[in-house]
Order: structure tokens, then C-alpha cells, then sequence
């Protein structure tokens, strides 16, 4: 990016004292607010009153909280008296993570998320969008170690078009979780964004193109410019897993928004819904379960249990006995079944409407019933018998268990729509006496999470963010819309890392089954964090794997390092390559197959090299080296990479595509270098 010509040290100098005191200040007026939000007295006579708004003044003083080495603002904009924020006469702008504002009120910081702040990400010397001058800064221990000015007004030398100060916030070295990029936004990344709230957005990203940074500034900037009704209705972060979940979760915070919750595509349906996940089926069986058509089945399973009125509704009132013949019932019946309404809250309705067809009988007999009178009549134990005989109650369990345990009711709900061998493949060996003892697997948790959408409606939020979103199965896409049907949804994902066997074929086929066939689908293609030499390695894969995906396009102008190895002692030399690349900044992932974690492990620890290991449930990537089962690896990143033997990794997937895919997610963790140690061959695209 276009950079000034070298300013004379003394203005410099005078220029960074001038700013570090313009920082002082910040932090000073940081810490005046925050004490101010703690001093504030709570007097209310309401109790949940009084709750509340003391839950909303304690996120109130996190999101004011400093830690003194973070940079509070990050860079400026000087903009020209023609700016509509410029007020009449040249004003200069200091943009942070956060809004600050002095005891007068007036902006010493002004949030990144404002309307304002966006010329600072997409103002460029061709259209400079009334800005004179840009300016970075560069921080080292939360004070100001250097500045960069960029005049977009005023003509510049050639060969002055490298932002060093951007460069360097790229390329530092990971240490702990995920960081946020409010300092490094591009122009593309920052109209993503931007987009409105009733928007779906979904993003295809290569590895390195920013996609789940963008996806979490979204999120940020949606909850700034549609507090109300997002405060309200809530946003959702869902992810592949915990391990992923612990490694983005101090973006949001790191941004001032610390009301937003994170769950896994597995707990969405599972431990959030009450499901215990016990059974493990195979990849042929959950491939089936996650199939979009197990919807129609379960679907016409819930609705083949509504029976059809054969008797004349009677119920006693005081003396009299009142009686509506079946056909009279069987219209109100049939339109609410044309009315599409939940299971359960159409259920609810047929009460009501057979309470009001007796008391109908009653007003033409001449009694005239009281106010209260058809809700007794639809509470009544007549009515409720006769619902019942109708319309049972229906659980989500009872329902699944007793297709997958009952051959003939599950070819009844399944006619037309499953084959003969995929029922055989669905239905039990040994059923489960209840639905209580069944142990159901991941795929049949989704199935249940189904079955409780066409029973009743679920509580949505304002907006949810899907991660890896290529990777759910057609089922598991339904589940999240549910969550989101009346709000909207930022889908992000990469079809090229697509390692499940039901792993979608196109976006438009994911936005429909989500329910949001109108969304938008945008690509990022150039890549600001995996090095140029390990992209192009990775990049070999993508012929067998995506074969209509563009390779990305490497933007940073270090290269990086790429070293492939050949060994004959794999373990040993592990140790050897983990223990000189740790002397490198940064982190360091050991990525190995599933089985080979527990090896790996043993020989860094008789080679004495502390390191950590990252499972499922348990993301803590704190240490400097850290084992990571490749089934895991999917993203994360660190600054230098050791992968373990590439064919085995791709073995261990049940098909060549699939293990292709998982080893080309593995490949591109790598934000600075990259070493394969291999002693098997290489698979045949990274061999050539």
C-alpha cells in the first residue's frame, strides 16, 4: 500500500510524541468511563428490573476494560472539509476497537464499526473518498513504536506502494487464540462486513482469505449498528468443534461485544437440546441420517399418527349433554392441517375449535354460555380425550425410535422416498426396548432436532454465524436454519475443505436447505495469511478435490518456508524438526492422523520438548508446540507447521476425495512455515 516518503527524524519524532500523548489521554478517558459505568447506583423497585440492568452495566465496564498493552486506536484519517463527517473544515480521526469519548462527550476514538471508519479501509489513491492522509500506527508493549502516513491526494514516488507497518500486523507470530483484524481489513473483506442485517451472506474462502475473521467482525459490526434488535434477539456462533470454538472465542471480546454465545454443530442438537450423543453409527448410516430426505420421512411419520373423527364428540355440561357428529369435526380438522402450523400448536387449535362447535350447539339451543366458557370446554376431560384419539401427543424420541425399530411403519413413512436397502440401512439390528435406553449418535440427535421442529417452533435468534459451513450435512443445515428463520444467517466455509462424506456440493445447495435460497455467496481469493511457497504446495491438491475452485492468490510478499523431508526414522526426526523450528517466534502445530497422536506425543516428551494436545472437547492452545490431530486441525493456525506423514492422514478418511480434502485443510495451517516429514510416498499431486 502507498506509503509517504520518509519524514525528517525531528518531525517524526515530535509527530509520535504527539500521538503517544494523544494515547496517554485515550487511556485515561477509557478508564474514566469504565469507572463511571461501576459507580452508577441501581435503584429500582423491580427485583428482575433491578437484575438486568445490573447484568447489562457488568458487560457495560468489560467492554471498557484495558489491559495496557493493547493498542486503543490503530490508525487515522484526516479528512478533507468536503467529507460529510468532516463538519465544515479539515478533521482528523483516530479509529480503534472501541468508541471513547472525553467528559464532554466528544470522540477521542472513534469505533471502527462507524459509518466513518469505513474510508479508512477503502479509500485508495483512485478514489480517495475525501481523505488527505491515512495513517498506521505500530505498537510495541501498548505504546507507539512507529508511524506511516499515506497522502491519497498528493502524487507519490513510484515503487512506494508496501504498507511495512500492515505487513508486520499480517505476519506476526500467533500467541494464543485468535486475534482480531480490525487493523488489516481489506476493501473486500470490509464491504462483506458492512452487509445489512436481513441479508444472508455466505462466503467461499480459501485457507488464509480471512473468512471466519470476517464472519466474527460481522457479527461486531451487526450488534453495533442493530443494537436494539439484535440485544433482543441474540447472535449465535456455531463451529465444527471446542477446540475451534477456544481458539476464536477472544475475537467478540477483544471487540467489546462479550453477550455473544458459541456452541458446536454437535451441541446445537445435542448437549444444548437435552440429547445425550452415546452411539457412533457408520459413515454409510450418518450419510443416510444427514440425508435431506430423512425430513420427508419423519415428517410423514408424525402426521400418519392423526387419526381420522369415526365418532360423535359428547360432552356433559350441567344438565344437558351436548353432541358434535364426526362430520362436523372433520372439516375443522382438515383446515388445520392446510394451515402448515407445528404439530403441537395445531394440536393445541383443535381444542379450541372443538370447544367452540359445542358452544355453537349451545347458542342455537338457546343457552348462552360465559366468558370463560370455551376454555373450560377445551380443558375439559371430553375434549381432551377425544384431542387425544385424534391428534396424539408426540415426543421426538418416541417417534424416531419407533421407525428405526418397526420395519413396517418406517415403509409406510418412507414410501417413495427411501429405497428398500436404505430402510434395511436405517432400521435397528436390535431395538431398544425404549426410547429412554436408545443410545442415539450424532446423526440421530440431528434427526431428533428435526422431528422437534415439525412438532413445534423453535426460539430463534437475530442473526447466527455458521463456520465451516461445508461441512455439515444437508439435515444439520436444516437444524441451524430453524434457529435462524426469521432472522439472518453469515455462512463461511471453503468447498475444497469438505472432509465429511455428506460435505456439500455447491453453496446454492447449502442456502437452500438452510432455508435461505436467496442468500448471497461472495469468494475471497487472495490469501493474507498462508505463505505463497505453502499455498502453491497445498494448491496441488485442488484439481482432484475442487476441481472448480480458482487456486488462491498469495498476497504477502514474504514467501514463507517449505521444507518436505524424507525419513526412515519418522518419530525421531519429528523431535529433531519440532525442536528447531520452536526456534522460530511463534507457535509451532504438530498435525498428525487421529491414531498417530499418542506416538508423537511419547516422542516429544522423551525428547523433553513440553508441548500441549488439543482433543475435542478440549481447545487449549496456549503452549508453543501443540499436537493436533488432523480431524481438528480444520481452522486453526499457527506460525510454523510440522505435518506427519501426508499418506496416512489421507488414509484414515474413508474415501480418496475426502482424505485429499483433509490433507489439504492440514497442509495450509501454517501462517509462516511449513515441514513434512514423510517415510511413506507422498500422495501422488505433491509427489509431482
Amino acid at each position: 500500500m502507498p506509503t509517504s516518503p520518509a519524514s525528517p527524524p525531528s518531525r517524526m519524532d515530535a509527530d509520535l510524541a504527539a500521538e503517544q500523548a494523544y494515547l496517554d489521554d485515550a487511556r485515561a478517558q477509557l478508564a474514566r468511563m469504565r469507572q463511571r459505568t461501576l459507580d452508577l447506583d441501581i435503584q429500582t423497585g423491580d427485583a428482575i428490573a433491578a437484575e438486568r440492568l445490573a447484568v447489562t452495566l457488568w458487560q457495560r465496564a468489560r467492554s471498557l476494560e484495558d489491559d495496557g498493552r493493547s493498542a486503543l486506536f490503530f490508525g487515522r484519517l484526516d479528512l478533507e472539509i468536503e467529507h460529510p463527517a468532516a463538519g465544515g473544515e479539515r478533521a482528523a480521526l483516530h479509529l480503534g476497537r472501541r468508541h471513547i469519548s472525553d467528559e464532554a462527550g466528544d470522540p477521542v476514538v472513534i469505533d471502527w464499526r462507524a459509518a466513518v471508519s469505513s474510508a479508512y479501509y477503502r479509500a485508495t489513491p483512485l478514489e480517495p473518498m475525501h481523505v488527505a492522509r491515512r495513517r498506521r500506527f505500530g505498537f510495541a508493549g501498548g505504546r507507539l513504536s512507529a508511524i506511516e502516513d499515506e497522502h491519497l491526494t498528493q502524487a507519490r514516488p513510484e515503487g512506494s506502494g508496501y504498507s511495512q507497518i500492515l505487513a508486520q500486523e499480517i505476519e506476526r507470530p500467533r500467541v494464543g487464540p485468535m486475534r482480531d483484524i480490525v487493523s488489516t481489513i481489506q476493501p473486500e473483506q470490509d464491504a462483506l462486513v458492512r452487509v445489512d442485517d436481513r441479508t444472508t451472506l455466505c462466503v467461499q474462502g480459501a485457507p488464509g482469505t480471512g473468512k471466519t475473521a470476517v464472519g466474527l467482525h460481522r457479527a461486531a459490526w451487526l450488534l453495533y449498528t442493530y443494537r436494539e434488535r439484535l440485544a433482543r434477539t441474540g447472535v449465535l456462533v456455531v463451529g465444527p468443534n471446542r477446540a475451534f470454538l477456544e481458539h476464536i472465542g477472544a475475537v467478540l471480546p477483544a471487540l467489546g461485544e462479550v453477550d455473544v454465545r458459541h456452541t458446536t454443530l454437535a451441541d446445537l442438537v445435542g448437549a444444548d437440546a437435552g440429547v445425550s450423543v452415546r452411539g457412533v453409527d457408520t459413515p454409510q448410516v450418518a450419510a443416510l441420517k444427514g440425508d435431506a430426505r430423512i425430513a420427508q420421512v419423519v415428517r410423514a411419520a408424525v402426521y400418519a399418527r392423526i387419526g381420522r373423527p369415526q365418532e360423535a364428540l359428547v360432552v356433559p355440561r350441567g344438565s344437558r349433554v351436548w353432541r358434535v357428529p364426526a362430520y362436523d369435526i372433520a372439516p375443522e380438522l382438515d383446515l388445520l392441517l392446510d394451515r402448515d402450523l407445528p404439530y403441537d400448536a395445531a394440536r393445541d387449535l383443535l381444542a379450541q375449535r372443538l370447544a367452540h362447535l359445542v358452544m355453537s350447539r349451545m347458542e342455537a339451543a338457546g343457552v348462552f354460555p360465559a366468558e370463560r366458557t370455551q376454555e373450560a370446554l377445551a380443558k375439559s376431560a371430553p375434549v381432551r380425550a377425544y384431542v387425544k384419539s385424534l391428534w396424539p401427543a408426540l415426543t421426538a424420541a418416541a417417534v424416531w425410535h419407533s421407525l428405526l425399530s418397526d420395519p413396517e411403519a418406517l415403509a409406510a413413512a418412507a414410501d417413495g422416498v427411501l429405497d428398500a436397502d436404505e430402510q434395511r440401512m436405517l432400521l435397528w439390528a436390535k431395538a431398544p426396548r425404549t426410547p429412554g435406553v436408545a443410545r442415539w449418535s450424532a446423526a440421530d440427535a440431528v434427526v431428533l432436532d428435526e422431528i422437534r421442529g415439525v412438532l413445534r417452533r423453535e426460539t430463534g435468534v437475530g442473526h447466527l454465524i455458521l463456520d465451516e459451513a461445508q461441512d455439515a450435512s444437508a439435515m444439520q443445515l436444516r437444524a441451524v436454519g430453524r434457529r435462524c428463520e426469521q432472522g439472518a444467517a453469515t455462512v463461511l466455509g471453503d468447498i475444497a475443505q469438505g472432509t465429511t462424506p455428506w460435505s456439500t456440493a455447491s453453496w446454492s445447495q447449502a442456502l437452500a436447505h438452510l432455508g435461505k435460497a436467496d442468500g448471497s455467496v461472495v469468494e475471497l481469493t487472495r490469501g493474507f495469511r498462508v505463505p505463497a511457497s505453502v499455498l502453491r504446495y497445498a494448491s496441488r491438491l485442488l484439481p482432484a478435490i475442487a476441481p472448480d475452485l480458482s487456486p488462491p492468490e498469495p498476497v504477502r510478499a514474504d514467501a514463507g518456508l517449505l521444507d518436505v523431508r524424507r525419513t526412515t526414522d519418522l518419530l525421531a526426526d519429528l523431535a529433531e524438526a519440532v525442536r528447531s523450528t520452536a526456534q522460530h517466534p511463534g507457535t509451532v502445530g504438530v498435525i498428525v492422523a487421529d491414531a498417530q497422536a499418542d506416538a508423537a506425543a511419547a516422542a516429544l516428551s522423551s525428547a523433553g520438548i513440553d508441548h500441549g494436545r488439543l482433543d475435542a472437547d478440549y481447545g487449549d492452545i496456549d503452549h508453543r508446540v501443540d499436537i493436533v490431530p488432523a480431524t481438528l486441525a480444520k481452522g486453526l493456525e499457527f506460525d510454523s507447521v510440522v505435518v506427519v506423514e501426508p499418506a496416512l492422514i489421507a488414509a484414515a478418511e474413508p474415501d480418496t476425495r475426502t482424505g485429499l480434502r483433509r490433507l489439504y485443510v492440514v497442509l495450509t495451517r501454517a501462517v509462516s512455515r511449513l515441514v513434512v516429514l514423510h517415510a511413506d510416498a507422498l500422495p501422488e499431486a505433491l509427489a509431482a
